[in-house]
């Protein structure tokens, strides 16, 4: 069978209809970005988590496929869309000729990444996507151009001036490092939005072997 890599997986001409046009359904519905970005974004860091913790080759790149991929599901529904971009990765992936044992792992990991969901990190794979994934909190996200009208999601979006995800191997430490416009959006709005979320993080790098840290400007909170 041949190995599947990301870029055979971005060269599949209906992955990027999907990422597309469910970021446009979005946005209709008033999300914030879920487009090419975040998936190339995500990707990126699913697979940097796993590379920094000294995984196999292979495991670091399925869960850049996964990263990529993740947010499929949305050309659907944003309603399960975890469960349906499972189902449309599996299409995807056996498309490419890729083992069944390895496309469990990805559509396992894509299946599990959302907290709407009552999704969990079942695999190293998934610990990474879930990071990944909720670490991705940033201004070029806010779609609506009107200040004014932000809802909750909007306008901590739009505080955050920076987000990086920090990996120490030794420490067995992941933290999300951001830097909040305070003046925007108060530190407390994004416990009140994204708490479940970071309970995943932290559930995520323990399946990984370590301690999840959030540090806000320049704070430690978690």
């Amino acid at each position: 069978m041949p190995v599947v890599t990301l870029d055979a997986v971005k060269k599949v001409p209906e992955v990027d209809v999907y990422i597309s046009l469910g970021n446009d359904f979005l946005g209709t519905a008033g999300y914030t970005e879920h487009g090419t970005r975040h998936a190339a974004l995500v990707s990126h860091i699913a697979r940097n988590v796993l590379l920094r913790l000294g995984h196999p080759e292979r495991k670091v790149e399925l869960a850049a496929i996964a990263g990529y991929l993740h947010d499929i599901g949305n050309a659907v529904s944003r309603h399960m869309h975890g469960q349906t971009g499972a189902v449309m990765a599996w299409g995807v992936l056996r498309g490419l000729g890729m083992p069944a044992d390895e496309i469990a792992v990805v559509i396992g990991a894509i299946g599990n990444h959302d907290p709407e969901e009552v999704g969990t990190a079942v695999s190293d794979v998934a610990a990474a996507l879930i990071l990944a994934d909720k670490s991705d909190v940033h201004r070029s996200r806010v779609r609506n151009p009107d200040a004014t009208t932000f809802d909750l999601h909007d306008r901590v979006n739009h505080a955050v001036e920076h987000s990086f995800v920090r990996v120490d191997d030794k420490k067995k430490t992941i933290t999300l490092e951001l830097t909040i416009n305070t003046s925007m959006s108060p530190v407390m709005d994004y416990f009140e939005i994204f708490l479940t979320r970071m309970v995943m993080c932290r559930r995520a790098a323990t399946m990984l072997g370590c301690n999840f840290e959030l540090s806000i400007n320049d704070v430690r909170l978690l």
